[in-house]
């Protein structure tokens, strides 16, 4: 089974996956398509016919797009326990990471992740204070229902769909609740998210659609 990805200092969607696999045990190869270069989107559309990753290939079954990623892998794998054991959790688990989803587009456009940058400030909260509220509500909620320290209590898929807003709160220094806080200091010292933003910081290329200059119209791309 092998799951491809892209750049880890900017791929949000690829790190939803790929730590939902690795943080739950669940074996597999990786290789990286890169989101730069010449001919770089050419090349994506040989390995990932929709043209975006993440992608999953398992013998002859073709999977891209990171929810449906790991719906199949938590089917095929059910002892890896992507989702809460929890028929109740479970849902709710579900349910988060749909809205994650889904949602959230001001944040995701105002704020785009950067693994390897520190920014605080260049986000203001007041313009992304819908999309933070309601994920801190989120959070509260689910820490409340299960008692942490992750989401739903033990790790879960849910966990690595929120692990790229968590960065984002980070690399901008966007304010948060205390319960908030204390959760993205626990996914930060997840060894899964060590791996990956590890990797992340030794990667050379540069993404300039990805960058907050860009974002914010300081430079051109």
């Amino acid at each position: 089974m092998k799951l491809f990805i892209g750049n880890k200092n900017y791929s949000t969607w690829s790190m939803r996956a790929w730590l939902s696999l690795r943080g739950s045990g669940v074996p597999f190869e990786e290789e990286m398509a890169r989101l730069d270069g010449e001919g770089w989107k050419d090349k994506l559309i040989r390995i990932s016919p929709t043209g975006n990753v993440p992608a999953l290939v398992d013998d002859d079954v073709y999977i891209a797009e990171s929810l449906a990623i790991v719906e199949y892998v938590a089917d095929k794998y059910p002892e890896k326990a992507l989702w809460p054991e929890d028929r109740k959790l479970r849902g709710r688990a579900r349910a988060a990471a749909c809205e994650m989803h889904a949602s959230f587009q001001t944040l995701r456009s105002k704020a785009p992740m950067n693994l390897r940058a520190s920014y605080p400030g260049r986000v203001d909260r007041s313009s992304v204070e819908a999309d933070v509220a309601r994920i801190e509500q989120i959070w509260q909620e689910a820490l409340d229902l299960s008692g942490g320290p992750f989401l739903f209590g033990q790790f879960s898929a849910a966990d690595a769909f929120y692990a790229p807003v968590a960065a984002r709160f980070e690399t901008y220094a966007i304010e948060v609740s205390d319960t908030a806080r204390q959760y993205m200091e626990t996914l930060f010292v997840l060894p899964a998210f060590v791996e990956w933003k590890l990797a992340a910081l030794e990667e050379p290329w540069i993404v300039p659609s990805d960058e907050i200059d860009v974002v914010q119209g300081l430079v051109a791309e």
